[in-house]
């Protein structure tokens, strides 16, 4: 009986499937669904943190959109004339030039300032420039960059876009190694040197240099808080503490004229000088963040950071008024069994060994890509070329705030009702639709409807391209923005900050084409909307691929991300549906044995050998063949 049981161990099962030892699940990488309730849920303590991410939000805005002040365009009046000009004389009345971007790109669009008509413009010797932004001086009137110095300005814009992309790259990846509270607090301090220091430059070339680093810092500190506010939050609260913190910033892109205008006429300073230390100053109050903020619990599990673990989640405990000493989770006991493991930290260049995730950041790299840039082909649309300049720039400044208030509070319910994908495509059809009526629509409606009243006909064209253009740059500031909380979400936390950093470093890509376009006289426009508008085409069609995070636990792997796909159409019970019934019985096929199936290859084998020979020599060899085959298998 003995012999009998061990012959039964010993003896291999069949199919060669071994039976798994049953384990208990883990808990710890479940972080929204047992650690985090465990500690009270979203509780007093992360609220509180949450609220600090959005007080940085307002200071952000003012920096994102300092360069509509520090290098807007000015009017010009030419005081003295160029002396050996024979057009001009030294006893020659003022002239003044209202349109600004004549000063800034030259009158014949090269920037020498000599064209075949009204080229003399730029020929002199000195210049008073007006502002009309809330400052009396900017960087512009300081040095006088106008007609050949023109294309400074295009390369100071550059520079804070530039450095912007880089920070994104470079920050989201030491995000991902180092933990999120390291550049956090770097990119606060170096924030504070390198925006300072721009207001003490003494030419346009330390200027440019200096805003570059300040971008690059400001980029590190946007990621940053972005990434520790989506992994404090709850699956439900993650949607609304983001658009608080996108409220704030719009808030700051909608004081900033009355900050400016505060910073005119300041005693002993320049004007830009005094507004880039305002806009500068606020950060201070994030110096604090050293020891009141702390690392983000997630990313210390998902990189294994147990020792630091086991310290933040009792003072996480302790600040909600929870009693983990009595939890029955078990999150603590299985914490201490780990404590041994050392931490693992992922890059983001792991993401290229996925099958899915990589597809997924490329698509909202994509998205977010197209959203921005094709918002300035919408904002270029919507000008008046027969406006005068400062009008059109307080008219454009606050129209585009007033568009992104618009489109926050059109997330909110779009997204709660539609999902993230949902919305998502939504905003991009919308984009999509007005990018092509605006190419197509209006040379139609001109060419055929009003071929004879000139006017009526422009007038009809300019109501409608202003219509489709605040249609899509509403639409396409929706797709950036739900690009870039989309990624957030399903990122794993181990490249959260190199994942969300390619998207933004996308969106900084976007932004960019606006002054490349400015700086070829917006020359090739057409070409460029057209190029943006089959994108949004092709957008469409990459975001059904997508999957649905709304309501879903945070990734923390890249195994977690990587099984984050998009639901199939038909539920599991109903995929039965697609085979086709059959007539024939297979009750009595069972499975063959793995000991036996040897056997029967053989056997088959020498079946097919025996049917694809002549008969009369099948008769005269098959019988010796089965019978070698039959002694072979111990028959």
């Amino acid at each position: 009986m003995a012999a009998g049981r061990t012959e039964a161990q010993d003896h291999p099962p069949e199919n060669g499937f071994t039976p798994l030892e049953h384990q208990a699940p883990r808990l710890l990488p479940h972080i929204d669904s047992s650690v985090l309730p465990a500690l009270g849920g979203f509780g007093k303590h992360q609220k509180q943190l949450v609220v600090l991410t959005w007080i940085p939000a307002l200071f952000i805005g003012f920096s994102q959109f300092s360069d509509y002040f520090l290098l807007a365009q000015p009017n010009g009046t030419c005081v003295q004339p160029l002396a050996n000009e024979s057009n001009w004389t030294v006893a020659s009345p003022p002239v003044t030039v209202t349109g600004a971007a004549s000063l800034l790109k030259g009158i014949n669009g090269t920037g020498d300032g000599y064209g075949d008509s009204g080229g003399m413009l730029c020929a002199c010797k000195e210049w008073r420039l007006e502002l009309q932004t809330g400052l009396s001086q900017n960087v512009v009137t300081k040095w006088n960059l106008v007609c050949d110095s023109a294309w400074k300005v295009h390369i100071a814009k550059f520079s804070l876009l530039v450095g912007s992309i880089f920070g994104y790259l470079v920050m989201g990846v030491m995000a991902d190694w180092f933990g999120r509270h390291p550049v956090l607090i770097l990119s606060v301090l170096f924030m504070l040197v390198f925006g300072l220091s721009v207001a003490f430059s003494v030419n346009v070339t330390m200027f440019s240099t200096l805003r570059f680093f300040e971008g690059f810092c400001l980029a590190g500190l946007a990621l940053s808080l972005y990434v520790l506010r989506i992994e404090l939050c709850l699956p439900g609260w993650r949607f609304s503490m983001t658009m608080v913190a996108s409220f704030l910033m719009v808030g700051g892109q909608l004081l900033m004229p009355g900050v400016a205008a505060l910073c005119r006429h300041w005693p002993h300073r320049d004007d830009w000088q005094v507004l880039q230390i305002v806009i500068i100053s606020p950060f201070v109050l994030m110096l604090p963040y050293v020891w009141i903020f702390p690392e983000s619990l997630r990313w210390l599990l998902a990189t294994q950071h147990y020792r630091r673990s086991k310290a933040m989640m009792l003072r996480i405990a302790r600040r909600n008024q929870v009693d983990m000493t009595t939890e029955p989770n078990g999150v603590l006991t299985e914490l201490e069994q780990e404590l041994h493991k050392k931490p693992q930290r992922t890059c983001i260049v792991k993401m290229m060994s996925t099958r899915n995730l990589w597809k997924n950041i490329v698509v909202l790299c994509v998205n977010s890509l197209t959203g921005y840039g094709i918002h300035h082909c919408f904002a270029r649309s919507m000008m008046d070329p027969e406006a005068r300049p400062t009008a059109l720039c307080h008219a454009d400044y606050y129209t585009m705030a007033g568009i992104a208030v618009a489109t926050c509070l059109a997330l909110c319910p779009a997204v709660g009702l539609m999902g993230r994908r949902g919305g998502l495509l939504t905003f991009m059809i919308i984009t999509a639709l007005a990018s092509l009526l605006q190419l197509g629509l209006l040379n139609l409606i001109g060419k055929y409807s009003l071929r004879h009243d000139t006017v009526l006909r422009d007038t009809l064209n300019r109501k409608f391209s202003v219509a489709f253009s605040i249609i899509g740059m509403f639409s396409s500031h929706a797709v950036s923005t739900l690009s870039i909380f989309f990624c957030a979400e399903i990122t794993p936390t181990v490249i959260r900050g190199g994942g969300l950093g390619l998207v933004l470093a996308s969106a900084g890509f976007g932004m960019l084409t606006a002054p490349i376009m400015e700086l070829h006289n917006q020359k090739g426009y057409f070409l460029h909307h057209v190029i943006f508008a089959c994108c949004t085409l092709l957008c469409i069609i990459c975001l059904l691929l997508l999957p649905e995070p709304r309501g879903q636990p945070l990734p923390e792997s890249l195994a977690d991300g990587e099984t984050f796909t998009r639901q199939t159409l038909l539920h599991p019970g109903e995929q039965h549906l697609l085979l086709a019934k059959s007539d024939k019985d297979y009750s009595r096929v069972h499975d063959t044995p793995l000991h036996l199936s040897a056997t029967g290859g053989a056997t088959v084998a020498v079946a097919t050998a025996l049917a694809a020979v002549p008969a009369s020599y099948a008769l005269a060899t098959g019988g010796e063949v089965i019978g070698n085959c039959a002694i072979a298998n111990g028959v």
